[in-house]
């Protein structure tokens, strides 16, 4: 219904919370399993404010037998007196009001991840039930919230063993996460222990009792940033010993950098933190590291000799191949693009970044020229290599209209321009591409067939990728830029880009070999949620006229249980997609109706360069020794997906 009458009573008033509850996505960006463990991480980010300002040396983190998530830290304690504005305690004002915290005005705390003041609210928001327990002035104070309304008073009794903290315990409400709340422990392990690199000294356990036997693990690293490198090359063979280490402040800005080049990498890894937050769109702190290793090995190689005078300066890219490095700055007013906050952009970082790298870099290569000589000779071995793709490279960069490239022949492109509503499947072989084409919605469907195994990109450097004919397609047919270049995602063609294979050990090979290419080649695809795998059904049961597809063994199990003992039935195994019919792969795995997709996303960025070493890398050591280890407990055929 529509009314003609639109007057002030047609204005709606959200009060409180209430905007949270209306619009979540605002503030946790979605209400699927991203947005639920978000909670966790506002609450955490509260606790890991606390230890930044010097007040908490232990967080522990515990996923409760009901589901819920309690999180205690040793810090001041939020306030409990009256707040002067609102008429209530600060702890209820925290709770119940949005932008209310002690992170505006400076005085609270210096620098902070929780910057907008929103978290511990709409935490609250969105939780069925929330109890806080906080200890300060020798008493325990406690009040109990659901969806954002206290329903009991702020009490107090006395605290006899004069113990400061917070403990908050919340439960999600399921009128929000309708798809579920239940927390995946590897997921939130990778964030605390990320947070627990970032801030060296600072203890997490984490415990999870949901198990019979609750599983405990404690973070603590001395070392900080420099262990998290050291942890991220560890299967691999450092070209240096020393993991590089810079650390200082200028104009209350923290900067800490630790790096280390390795032997077995063809591309960069990169991870920029402002804050503690994971800055994957870059920014000022990343600008800053980057040129100055460009400017400064340049220089060293120019100084050693080892770059000629007629000779051209290494690129930037030259310079990282092979290198791991975190970035970690502490901004007291941090200026980050959007409420994501993925992108920091104060001017003033990129300088300081630069300054403090140049002077240790400069010290330490001077003082070790060896470390200089190596590090110089892979940058000009990558130089070779980049001059020597150069040609190559030149057929696939995605040209202007005014130039015409054409797209690859076996592609199929969709009628529809807009990349935002456009998707294509990558598929195994000709036979499967031959299907996905006739059962495809043309408008907005493009398929793009491959053949065999594409190139491990791992092991791989760049003039045998650029002329590879497969990844070739691959570039062209997707628009995408060269690697090592900054991402530019308007000059993707399509933002879903799905990959869809045969449901047997070789589909398994090839999407693990396509998705080691987008890691290597251009990772923010991935980071930015345009990668997606397609689901297709591993059986139909046919019994009489009626029909259904099983999409796992277990599902099979369930169907083939439904049926009376004596029922006639027929199982037929998909082995490959070629063996569908087009109508059959529209139903099943291609119309937007009626299939699902898994979006591929990078939780812990660790853990994914450790597994694309461990499993895609030129050392089998390590490749045998995860098998060896999760054979046992994974079916081994899986061992690709």
């Amino acid at each position: 219904m529509t009314t003609t009458n639109y007057g002030a009573e047609q204005i709606q008033v959200l009060e409180g919370l209430e905007p949270v509850r209306k619009r979540p996505g605002m503030y946790i960006g979605t209400t699927g399993p991203r947005g639920l463990h978000h909670l966790v991480y506002e609450v955490v980010d509260n606790s890991i404010d606390e230890a930044l300002a010097g007040h908490c040396t232990h967080i522990e983190v515990d996923i409760n037998n009901d589901g819920s998530v309690t999180v205690t830290d040793d810090g001041r304690g939020i306030p409990t007196d009256i707040h002067p504005s609102t008429g209530k305690s600060a702890l209820e004002t925290v709770l119940t009001v949005l932008h209310a915290g002690g992170k505006f005005g400076g005085g609270g705390y210096k620098v902070s991840g929780g910057l907008h003041g929103v978290g511990i609210s709409v935490v609250n928001a969105l939780s069925e039930k929330l109890e806080v327990t906080v200890w300060r002035d020798k008493k325990e104070h406690t009040q109990i919230y659901s969806r954002g309304v206290p329903v009991t008073e702020l009490t107090a009794k006395l605290n006899k063993e004069n113990r400061q903290g917070t403990s908050v315990t919340f439960l999600p409400d399921t009128e929000i996460f309708s798809v579920g709340i239940e927390f995946d422990y590897s997921t939130l392990s990778g964030r605390l222990r990320e947070l627990a690199y970032l801030n060296a000294g600072i203890k997490i356990t984490f415990t999870d009792s949901r198990p019979a036997e609750p599983h405990i693990e404690t973070y603590l690293y001395e070392g900080g940033i420099k262990e998290y490198v050291a942890y991220m090359c560890r299967e691999k063979e450092a070209l240096h010993k020393d993991i590089i280490y810079v650390s200082g402040e200028r104009n209350n800005i923290n900067i800490e950098v630790a790096f280390q080049w390795c032997i077995d990498a063809y591309s960069d890894n990169i991870l920029g933190f402002a804050n503690n937050i994971r800055t994957i769109d870059g920014g000022t702190h990343l600008e800053g590291l980057k040129a100055v290793l460009t400017r400064t090995l340049n220089n060293i190689a120019r100084k050693r000799n080892k770059i000629k005078e007629n000779e051209p300066n290494l690129a930037g890219e030259n310079v990282r191949e092979g290198l791991t490095a975190v970035i970690s700055v502490k901004v007291p007013e941090p200026e980050f693009e959007g409420q994501t906050k993925t992108k920091l952009g104060n001017t003033e970082v990129r300088g300081i970044v630069d300054s403090l790298v140049g002077e240790t870099l400069n010290e330490y290569l001077e003082l070790n020229p060896q470390v200089a000589d190596t590090i110089i000779e892979k940058a000009v071995q990558a130089f070779k290599a980049a001059e020597a793709a150069r040609r190559a490279r030149d057929l696939v960069r995605r040209k202007s209209v005014l130039e015409s490239s054409p797209l690859p022949g076996k592609l199929a492109d969709c009628s529809e321009r807009d990349p935002e509503r456009s998707e294509i499947f990558i598929v195994e072989g000709d036979s499967a591409g031959g299907s996905a084409k006739q059962g495809r919605d043309r408008r907005f469907q493009a398929i793009l067939p491959l053949k065999g195994k594409i190139l491990n990109i791992e092991k791989t450097d760049d003039a045998k990728i650029y002329k590879n004919l497969e990844i070739q397609a691959l570039i062209t047919a997707l628009g995408l830029g060269i690697k090592g270049e900054d991402f530019d995602s308007t000059q993707l063609r399509y933002h879903r880009i799905v990959i869809m294979t045969d449901a047997d050990v070789d589909g398994a090979h090839i999407r693990t070999l396509l998705l080691t290419f987008f890691y290597r080649y251009q990772k923010n695809l991935l980071e930015q949620g345009f990668i997606y795998i397609a689901c297709p059904p591993l059986y139909k049961v046919e019994r009489g006229k009626n029909y259904s597809y099983c999409y796992s063994d277990r599902e099979l199990q369930q169907k083939l249980a439904e049926f009376p003992a004596n029922a006639n039935y027929t199982v037929q195994r998909f082995k490959g997609l070629g063996e569908m019919m087009p109508e059959q792969l529209w139903t099943t795995t291609m119309n937007p109706e009626t299939r699902t997709l898994k979006k591929v996303e990078i939780e812990d960025a660790a853990k994914a360069e450790e597994l694309f070493t461990i499993l895609m890398g030129d050392r089998v050591a390590p490749r045998r020794q995860f098998i060896e280890t999760y054979g046992t407990r994974l079916n081994l055929q899986d061992l690709d997906i």
